[in-house]
């Protein structure tokens, strides 16, 4: 049975980091000002009132905003456009890895 309320995949920050030197597509949603304060070096900025508009040929891709919040609204719109879509908890509050850009 179709559920409207199907869970958005997800994975951790720690799952994040084993698979973000694969080739995976990573839109981080955050606005340009936070993604230039410090971004994954994979991610493309697409920021969430833009997503609507976002056409990638990669039909997977992982969302990643600052908490999470943003990148569950994210996921659930590009969801609605075909997408597979995981997206972060914790978002960037929670990744350890490397980042790039700001201080």
């Amino acid at each position: 049975m179709f559920s409207f309320f199907k869970k958005t995949p997800s994975m951790s920050t720690s799952e994040l980091t084993t698979k973000v030197n694969n080739n995976i597509t990573l839109l981080d949603v955050r606005t340009p000002q936070e993604y230039r304060a410090g971004h994954i070096s994979k991610a493309q900025n697409v920021p969430l009132d833009k997503i609507a508009n976002y056409q990638g040929k990669n039909k997977d891709v992982v969302v990643i905003c600052q908490s999470g919040m943003r990148s569950r609204q994210a996921a659930k719109i590009l969801t609605k456009k075909g997408y597979q879509v995981t997206n972060v908890r914790g978002g960037m509050n929670q990744w350890t890895g490397k980042t790039v850009g700001g201080k």
